[in-house]
């Protein structure tokens, strides 16, 4: 049995669901199948809270505009008649629930993180109504379950939970895996879980390719399939370097670095569910989906060079924290990171020296970071400083720790093209190195570093 994630860019437009629901209805018999949300609606979700906040007058409006948007896809992809009523059923009742929401945030005056979670869930669930009742409408026995039914036990922590495998796989034991046994395709709202008090809590953005693992995992699947409207990983970003090729195979740890560097094929959480019991995960173009695509295993084919792909990431701002003895000064960098986190600021990353601690941080969060860190009495630092104009550049592949010479020839390859190295840290993870550009050099970096490693070097786009 395979577990299969279905992402939203594969959601996107009637035309395209309706290739989806072929491919679904040829290779999805006794399979289960975690989706996303239709392309854009979780937005459409979070901007209703803001609207619904401001005035309950325009809660009708996005209830209509939410509505519209799955039945117009129902009516392309539900052949029968009988099965767009059943449909249009169960979505008005969970449209109806979702109303009650919109409501109650405007009624109190305010929106809560559980609130959040419990709006932003709905996506997923109206994407496994409406696909399971297009598998039926061609005679294919399918259905779909809710996580909060079924129970994925989740820790409890709103907009960024995790997984309790051990729970959650004795429960889809006694209420997925009879089904399964039937021959009927499954599917399965992703990005959300339910708390032991019955609360639903998120994976956070993307985290529906978390929640396939997770499922996977619990399920004891063979292999996990994420179906994307791409071919897999790649050596680069094909928008920035044109030579770029496919990577066939990958570590976990190679492609959890990749992700966290800003390859958005998986999100970075995908492995963590599925390491343990080295289940494999595969990333299958749609528009071609008996291609090679990538592979990730527990072990990959290291090659010559060591190095996998060159990935970045250009939302990236750095925080200055200035005192002196930072290095040898007790504590000073937890008290910094708790009131960082405390305002629930996710810190990608943490370089210090012995005057200096630098917090890599989305640029979204800068300003809120630099508030938290003013609101620290006593101040353990002198000054904070802001750099903007930045990206980061990563460097992945198993064993780059152990090869000398590899940061060394990264440095070369930039400084021949006059790309000015502004931040390094290599130590973190076995599997990657990274470093900070200017973000006008971005581009030249990752072609330097590309060519020097899988061609000849050169400095711009090839054209």
């Amino acid at each position: 049995m395979k577990v299969i994630k279905v992402g939203g860019g594969c959601l996107h437009g009637k035309e395209t669901i309706q290739q989806i629901v072929d491919l679904i209805t040829e290779r999805g018999k006794g399979q289960v199948f975690v989706v996303s949300a239709l392309y854009g609606v979780t937005d459409l979700l979070i901007q209703g809270m803001g609207r619904a906040l401001k005035n309950e007058e325009h809660i009708p409006g996005i209830m209509a505009d939410i509505k519209s948007r799955h039945q117009l896809v129902a009516r392309h992809v539900i052949g029968r008649p009988t099965e767009l009523k059943i449909f249009n059923k169960e979505f008005g009742n969970s449209l109806r629930r979702l109303e009650r929401f919109y409501y109650g945030l405007n009624f109190t005056g305010e929106i809560t993180p559980r609130l959040t979670d419990a709006v932003t869930s709905f996506g997923e669930r109206f994407s496994a109504q409406l696909l399971a009742a297009a598998l039926r409408s061609r005679g294919v026995s399918a259905t779909c379950r809710m996580p909060h039914q079924v129970g994925l036990i989740t820790d409890g922590k709103y907009g960024d939970a995790t997984a309790n495998i051990a729970r959650t796989e004795q429960n889809f034991r006694e209420h997925l895996v009879p089904l399964l046994a039937r021959d009927v395709v499954l599917f399965f709202p992703g990005f959300f879980g339910v708390s032991d008090t019955g609360h639903i809590t998120t994976f956070g953005r993307g985290g529906s390719d978390y929640a396939a693992a997770v499922a996977a995992a619990a399920l004891n699947a063979e292999v996990l399939e994420i179906w994307k409207d791409t071919e897999g990983f790649m050596s680069a970003d094909p928008r920035l370097v044109s030579e770029a090729t496919l990577i066939p195979t990958l570590s976990y740890e190679e492609a959890a670095e990749l992700a966290y560097f800003g390859a958005k094929i998986l999100h970075p959480r995908t492995v963590e569910p599925v390491r343990k019991k080295r289940i494999r995960i595969a990333i299958k173009n749609t528009l071609n989906p008996d291609g090679p695509g990538s592979l990730i295993t527990a072990r990959s084919p290291r090659p010559a060079s060591v190095i996998k792909s060159v990935a970045y990431d250009a939302d990236i701002a750095v925080l200055k924290v200035y005192a002196s003895g930072v290095g040898a000064r007790r504590g000073i960098l937890g008290e910094v990171a708790t009131a960082v986190s405390a305002k629930g600021i996710n810190i990608k990353s943490v370089v210090t020296s012995q005057t200096c601690i630098s917090l890599l941080l989305s640029r979204k969060d800068v300003d809120a970071a630099r508030e938290a860190l003013m609101d620290i009495a006593p101040r353990p630092f002198r000054q904070i400083d802001r750099l903007d104009g930045v990206a980061l550049i990563g460097i992945v592949g198993d064993g780059i720790q152990k090869r000398p010479g590899i940061a060394a020839r990264c440095f070369t390859a930039v400084a021949d093209c006059r790309v000015n190295v502004e931040m390094i840290s290599f130590g973190p993870s076995r599997a990657a190195l990274y470093f900070l550009v200017a973000e006008k050099d971005l581009e030249s970096g990752v072609n330097a570093i590309h060519s020097s490693f899988f061609s000849s070097p050169r400095c711009g786009r090839l054209e």
